[in-house]
């Protein structure tokens, strides 16, 4: 399956691969975040989806190609950076609604990501494609000033929820550019997957349970939470796999622009799933999203 993958790269067929796995990378992550976000603290249930992904990886690992010497840096500057990504985001949750949080992380994402796929693969962008860049990051932080102006929730942690957002879409944008750069650094990128996965999943249930932070799991339900915890492993096989597939298989930052559509699935989602208000003026702004992805990609 490697081999077939790997004769995508740079054809009008990986294009179209790249594409889909995109899309499916953003309906996939705005579940993910639901599921670290809804029911259970943030930090515990991250901590149940880290755990399941180490259990469900570990034999994963010896069924692939064994990373080349090179890879092993690469991977101890992955795991920092996603434990990095992973801290934020669960300080942002804590603080604020997930309809409110969740835009702020992924606009921040691809302008930067855009950026960093410049600086390391050369990527560009064509007029069309700045405009509909400019257009989703409308929608995302216009969503982020509704909120700070309107939300009457939660409001003496907002700033701070924000501030965290903010700090996460950083953290997004570069394991995003980081991941591109591994997947593409081995010959099978399967192998990458795999230890991805394994590695990269550590340092929450060792953090859980080894630190003073194990009092977060005092009073919760086992049961639920590791349910909770299995989906969203399962679930982060699809998302993050997805992405990274195509930034192997095509551009870096349109991949990154395209997985932003995740919040219009994340409003959905917390309207339907966590009851969060939404209303007409946010799902206008959602539409600017949407649309902003869509000329990105038809401007390439």
């Amino acid at each position: 399956m490697s081999a077939w993958l790997l004769s995508l790269e740079g054809t009008e067929a990986g294009h179209v691969a790249a594409l889909w796995l995109a899309l499916l990378a953003a309906f996939l992550h705005a579940v993910f975040g639901a599921l670290q976000k809804g029911r259970h603290d943030p930090w515990a249930s991250r901590m149940a989806i880290d755990g399941w992904l180490v259990v469900l990886t570990f034999p994963m690992i010896f069924l692939v190609p064994w990373p080349e010497p090179h890879m092993w840096p690469l991977f101890v500057g992955m795991v920092a950076i996603h434990f990095g990504y992973k801290f934020l985001q669960a300080m942002a949750y804590m603080r604020g609604a997930y309809t409110v949080v969740y835009p702020v992380v992924r606009g921040t994402g691809p302008l930067f990501a855009v950026i960093g796929a410049w600086l390391i693969f050369g990527e560009t962008f064509s007029t069309v494609q700045w405009m509909g860049l400019g257009v989703l990051l409308a929608g995302i932080f216009g969503l982020a000033v509704y909120n700070l102006i309107f939300l009457q929730t939660a409001r003496e942690t907002l700033v701070p929820a924000l501030g965290y957002a903010l700090a996460t879409g950083l953290f997004v944008a570069l394991y995003t550019t980081y991941d591109a750069y591994g997947i593409r650094a081995t010959a099978n990128p399967f192998t990458f997957l795999a230890w991805f996965f394994f590695l990269a999943s550590l340092d929450f249930p060792l953090m859980m349970l080894v630190t003073p932070m194990r009092h977060r799991l005092a009073g919760v339900p086992l049961k639920p939470l590791l349910t909770r915890g299995l989906a969203g492993a399962l679930v982060a096989y699809g998302s993050f796999g997805s992405v990274m597939m195509a930034t192997r298989l095509d551009k870096v930052g349109e991949a990154a622009v395209l997985r932003e559509t995740s919040t219009v699935f994340a409003a959905v989602i917390g309207w339907l799933v966590l009851r969060e208000t939404v209303g007409p003026r946010r799902i206008a702004l959602m539409t600017l999203i949407a649309a902003g992805a869509v000329i990105v990609e038809l401007g390439g």
